[in-house]
């Protein structure tokens, strides 16, 4: 098989994944991976769901954000999708999802805490990103900064949802995962701790994930 149907392939499983774990619903989010036999990305399209991906619709964009022909409107999206793969050669893929108890933090303007060892080793730490200046979805102005540090693999935006990055689909995904399983842990432990009186718990400190691997 050529690159491309393999990646469309991993791409449609991976939307599908994240579908029915409820970590993205409706026409919203994203998920791209890069393709390494050219420079250039494939992406889920504007207004398909993450259910409704095949190998029609997925959309080859080149890093220099040329698009191949294609009857469905490119994602709001695709300028942070590209920007990452351009500052970070480490990132093979992207998924961005609105998953509901993340996004409920991060409407908060709560960072998400790292509570588990799971989330110590794979995350590290999940930096909240601010809305843009005018009050609208973060783009690449807000969101590059902060991967360019290489230990960020994952971030939570106000008001808007989740991205992890990795060296896979899967592993882009997983991390989208931990993001909404710790939050919502954190959700249980901050009512738990409220109902009896408590200010905080002691928590795990094994330093961060660019300290322990991510290869578990």
């Amino acid at each position: 098989m050529s690159e491309l149907r393999d990646k469309k392939d991993a791409l449609i499983a991976t939307a599908k994944r994240c579908f029915n774990l409820r970590l993205q619903t409706n026409a919203g989010g994203n998920l791209s991976v890069r393709l390494e036999d050219r420079e250039a990305i494939l992406i889920k399209p504007s207004g398909v769901g993450f259910n409704e991906c095949t190998h029609d619709n997925l959309q080859v964009v080149h890093l220099d954000g040329t698009i191949e022909p294609s009857e469905f409107k490119p994602s709001k999206d695709l300028g942070f999708h590209l920007d990452l793969y351009r500052i970070r050669k480490d990132i093979r893929a992207v998924v961005h999802c609105h998953s509901p108890w993340a996004t409920g933090y991060a409407s908060a303007g709560l960072e998400i805490p790292c509570l588990t060892v799971q989330t110590i080793e794979k995350i590290g730490r999940m930096p909240l990103i601010p809305l843009c200046p005018q009050g609208g979805p973060q783009t690449s102005r807000e969101i590059s900064p902060v991967f360019r540090d290489e230990k960020i693999v994952a971030a939570v935006l106000a008001n808007h949802g989740t991205i992890g990055v990795g060296s896979s689909l899967i592993k882009a995904q997983y991390l989208a995962e931990i993001i909404e399983e710790t939050a919502q842990i954190a959700y249980v432990r901050d009512t738990l701790l409220a109902a009896h009186g408590l200010s905080t718990v002691d928590e795990p400190n094994y330093g961060t994930a660019s300290e322990v691997t991510r290869s578990k």
